[in-house]
């Protein structure tokens, strides 16, 4: 199943902003201008609305952008062990043909 594009918190605001600011437009022709799906920008309304705000996806609960790059770059280098383990396997298992 796909994610589906990403749009930053400022983006969606941003949207929001535009839809409220252009009453003489539907919703759909907002969405349309803006590149993006008509329940998309529906839903982005209606939380900003409840919330005051909009929850960005994947952005996560990290202290300090350090904290946020230090993820990563630890998420990286596991996979990186991750697919150096499998190549020393695969190396293995050719060898002994």
């Amino acid at each position: 199943m796909s994610k589906g594009k990403q749009y930053t918190n400022e983006f969606k605001l941003d949207a929001v902003n535009y839809r409220l600011t252009h009453q003489e437009l539907t919703t759909a022709q907002c969405a349309n201008n803006l590149g993006v799906g008509k329940s998309t920008l529906s839903k982005w309304i209606a939380t900003f609305k409840n919330e005051g705000s909009i929850a960005t996806r994947g952005s996560g609960n990290y202290q300090s952008d350090e904290v946020k790059e230090t993820a990563r770059l630890r998420k990286e280098l596991k996979d990186t062990q991750d697919a150096l383990n499998i190549l020393k396997k695969a190396m293995g298992i050719l060898s002994k043909d």
